[in-house]
Formats: C-alpha cells, sequence, structure tokens
C-alpha cells in the first residue's frame, strides 16, 4: 500500500508568493500612476476619467493603495503613527540634511550645463504643469498636498521600501531603489524640461531617500514625513500667492533640519546634549516587529543604561533608577576607553 504523503508549505515557498505579490503590487502602482501619461491618447474615452480631479486621484493612488492592501496587507504600515517625538526628530534631520545635498547637487549641475550646454538651461523657464494646473485656485491647492504628501508616502514609504525593513540585512539597498522609482514616475518632468530634467531628478531622488532614512530610524512612522512632504508640496504652490512666502516656508524647514542635524552630530561627537531617545523595543516587541538594524546595542542617540535584548521576543528596558548614560559620554568615559560606535546589521539568527 503506498505511504499516504501530506503537503507543506515550506517557508521558501511562502516567502516567494510573498514577494511575488509584492512585485504585482509594485508594478500595478507604475502602471496606474505612468497611465495617465498614455491612457487617455489611447483610449479617448478615458479622457474624462483623467480630466478631473477625483478621477485622476482614484486611479494614480486609490488603483495602488487597494493593490497593496490585497496583495500585501497593511503589515508594513503597523507602526505607521508609532513614536512620533523620535519621527519628528528623524524626519527634519534627514530632510535638512538631503535638501542640503541636493542643492548642492543641483549647484555642480547647473555649473556643468553652463560650460556644456548652456541652452538648455532655457528650458527651464518652461511652466511647471502641477503649477499651471492650481492656477485658478492656489490656496485649494497648498491645503490639498497634504493629502497628496499622505498618500504618496503610504504608497512609496510605507509599502514600497517598508516591506523590506526587517526582511534585508541593510535598508541603503531599498531605500536607493525605491527612491529612484519615486523620482522616475514624476514623468511630468522629463516630458515638460527634457535635457534639463537632470537638473530637477536629483532633488526628487534625494527628497526620497531622506523620507526612507527617517522612516526607518523612527521605527516605521510615516506620519511625519507625510506632513513634510505635503509642506514642501505646499511651498511650491505657495508661491503662486506669494513667492516669498513660498520660499520663506520651504527654506525654514531646510533650515530647522540642518539645526536637528548639526544638533545631532555635536550630540553623538561632544555630548551637548541629548536628542530623543530614539525607538527601541520593549520587552513586548516580537522580533518580526523589529526593523531591520534593530537590536543588540541600543541606538547611538538614545540615552540611558538599557538591560535585556531583543532576541526571543525580549526587548531592551531602561533599568529604574539608574542614571541616564550615554555610551558616547566623554566627559564620563576616560579618552582611551572611548570608542566610536560600529554599525549593525540586521541578519537574524
Amino acid at each position: 500500500m503506498p505511504a499516504t504523503s501530506t503537503q507543506s508549505v515550506s517557508p521558501q515557498g511562502g516567502a516567494s508568493r510573498e514577494f511575488a505579490r509584492y512585485a504585482a503590487a509594485v508594478a500595478i502602482t507604475v502602471v496606474a500612476i505612468a497611465s495617465q501619461y498614455f491612457a487617455p491618447q489611447l483610449v479617448p474615452a478615458l479622457k474624462a476619467v483623467y480630466d478631473n480631479l477625483p478621477g485622476d486621484l482614484c486611479v494614480v493612488y486609490g488603483i495602488p493603495v487597494v493593490a497593496f492592501v490585497i496583495l500585501v496587507g497593511t503589515g508594513p504600515l503597523r507602526h505607521a503613527t508609532d513614536r512620533l517625538r523620535s519621527a519628528v526628530w528623524e524626519g527634519f534631520r534627514w530632510y535638512g540634511s538631503m535638501a542640503a545635498v541636493a542643492l548642492v547637487v543641483t549647484a555642480m549641475l547647473t555649473v556643468a550645463y553652463t560650460i556644456l550646454d548652456p541652452s538648455a538651461l532655457a528650458l527651464l523657464d518652461r511652466p511647471n504643469p502641477a503649477l499651471e494646473l492650481a492656477q485658478g485656485n492656489p490656496w485649494f491647492f497648498v491645503g490639498f498636498s497634504f493629502v497628496i504628501g499622505a498618500f504618496e508616502e503610504t504608497i512609496f514609504r510605507g509599502w514600497i521600501f517598508g516591506f523590506w525593513l526587517g526582511r534585508t540585512p541593510g535598508w541603503i539597498g531599498p531605500a536607493i531603489w525605491t527612491s529612484v522609482l519615486f523620482a522616475a514616475v514624476h514623468l511630468y518632468y522629463g516630458t515638460t524640461y527634457g535635457a534639463a530634467a537632470p537638473l530637477i531628478f536629483p532633488t526628487l531622488f534625494l527628497t526620497g531617500f531622506a523620507f526612507a532614512a527617517a522612516m526607518r530610524y523612527s521605527g516605521g512612522n510615516i506620519v511625519v514625513i507625510a506632513l513634510l512632504h505635503g509642506a514642501t508640496d505646499a511651498a511650491a504652490y505657495l508661491t503662486l500667492v506669494s513667492p516669498a512666502d513660498g520660499l520663506v516656508l520651504h527654506y525654514g524647514l531646510v533650515t530647522i533640519g540642518l539645526a536637528i542635524a548639526l544638533a545631532t552630530y555635536l550630540s553623538l561627537t561632544y555630548r551637548v546634549f541629548d536628542p530623543p531617545v530614539g525607538w527601541w523595543p520593549s520587552a513586548s516587541t516580537s522580533r518580526s516587529e523589529l526593523p531591520c538594524g534593530a537590536g543588540g546595542e541600543p541606538p547611538p542617540w538614545s540615552s540611558g543604561r538599557l538591560s535585556g535584548s531583543p532576541t526571543g521576543g525580549e526587548g531592551a528596558r531602561r533599568v529604574p533608577g539608574t542614571p541616564s548614560v550615554s555610551i558616547l559620554n566623554r566627559s564620563r568615559l576616560p579618552l582611551e576607553e572611548w570608542r566610536p560606535p560600529t554599525m549593525r546589521t540586521c541578519a537574524r539568527s
């Protein structure tokens, strides 16, 4: 009599299906966003859908949200509203830092264009399609920017990038390629500015990277980066009402971010003061909930003596009654005993 066998699903097979569903959701997202550039031409009847704001939003943002909810689920968003204090600090410091890098890169590219192809710079005088659309009611778009920011951060950082936190031994690779994707789907910059578009796309990429880094270091929060995204777009629309106010809003956010980035650097180097305690797992935190890189030693910005380890579902806990001590407090360590912290990977044991 032949032996009966029971079918079982291997972990590898389950992971493969999970990645396949994720890839399908990403593909649907890209097609939905790009469809506004070709669908009305291919199917004239769809022009009525894309020419009104509700219809366009349902396609560009509604379809991706539905795709991710069905195919991936809401797991990557489970910490979307957690650890707000840490998220504010991380959001601003990464936003300001990457905005400064973007200004430097843009300045260098402008110099290169001036030398190699100065005529291409004239293409930047073309009107921005998004701002043209808002000229009739700029205040509406100033406020609506925060709705768009929430959708885009939920899709790109919450799902597309957040899916990889805890699944890969590092976060920088996913942050890079998802930020490239984020910049690439802004196709209208390429179609509008042509040869001058490379002056714009680095800023889009670095902004996406900043938001991905802020999400990772805050432990998964997307509320703050959604607000920063919305404020950035709102500043652009505000220039239609008052160019000076729009510039003040944008560069005010950048200045605050740079100040926080500088404060973080000084706190890590000279212990001038303590930034907010970064996210760290509690005793109830399961291993599957840890973002990539969490576990082992506390993060360098986290002050206080901690005990425990996140392995096996155990989290780090502050020991009651112990003084606040930082591993980077040079004033309390002899110079020869101080060593800079080492970077960790998030390989799962």
